[in-house]
């Protein structure tokens, strides 16, 4: 018989400790009475009501929504695009191409704010949502080109080549063929880049303006005065919306797996 450790489960238990006691938490302190988060005085909704009062809160969560689809989609296709082109061309540099496209994920932050917000002024662009669209994009590009061109060199080229030899335009292989097949990474480099937009805060600071807050620019800026338990609601309520929308996408994927032949 094999001897047996606990360590595994050990290990396990801590991990899951880690990450969601300070989400129960959150959750708990949203009905809290008190205004300080740290000291409970018993149950209460006041919090939520007055969150739904606060249109100020409600407008940046809506700009951070705004830009954060807005943002994934326009890297989803730019970095696409570019994943599928450098995998047809040969160069020579290309792999310092490559390399280059990945550099906004890898710089820190505080260094790409600055440049952004040197470069709108520059252009003489209004800093707003127009600002916070490009330099979001320009940053999220890069998980999308990441994880598209990581499927596509484990994809058989034979099926795009065999839809070529039946008489299929090379716009009509991609749609078709190729398109279908990096579907799933698409849509992950999107779910990150959205991820990865919402919840930006330094870049955000350089290039944003007056009209434009986004929800954890509003958070950061309240701190200075202190963070109620009326953010706490606002995370409760966006924590059980992802539990809902990841329960519809699991229920709405078991009825396409039953329906299959």
């Amino acid at each position: 018989m094999k001897n047996r450790t606990k360590l595994p489960n050990i290990y396990l238990a801590v991990i899951l400790l880690l990450m969601y006691v300070p989400i129960v938490l959150v959750i708990l302190y949203s009905f809290n009475q008190s205004k300080i988060s740290s000291v409970w005085d018993g149950f209460s909704l006041k919090w939520y009501v007055e969150l739904f009062r606060d249109r100020a809160l409600f407008e940046s969560l809506i700009n951070s929504i705004v830009l954060g689809v807005t943002a994934s989609l326009a890297a989803a296709v730019i970095g696409t695009l570019g994943a599928v082109g450098s995998s047809k061309v040969e160069l020579k540099g290309k792999g310092v191409v490559e390399y280059i496209s990945t550099l906004p994920i890898m710089i820190p932050e505080i260094i790409l704010g600055m440049v952004f917000m040197a470069f709108f002024s520059l252009l003489g662009l209004p800093f707003g949502m127009t600002t916070l669209i490009i330099a979001h994009t320009a940053f999220c590009i890069p998980y999308v080109f990441m994880l598209v061109k990581a499927r596509l060199v484990g994809m058989d080229k034979s099926l795009e080549e065999a839809a070529l030899d039946l008489g299929a335009s090379k716009v009509r292989a991609f749609f078709d063929i190729v398109l279908p097949l990096i579907a799933p990474a698409i849509a992950s480099g999107m779910l990150l880049s959205f991820a990865m937009s919402f919840d930006d805060v330094i870049i955000s600071v350089f290039v944003t303006g007056v009209n434009s807050n986004t929800l954890p620019l509003k958070i950061y800026s309240q701190l200075k005065t202190g963070v109620t338990p009326k953010i706490n609601a606002l995370c409760t309520l966006m924590f059980f919306a992802t539990l809902l929308l990841c329960g519809a996408s699991m229920v709405l994927s078991r009825e396409k797996k039953v329906k299959k032949p």
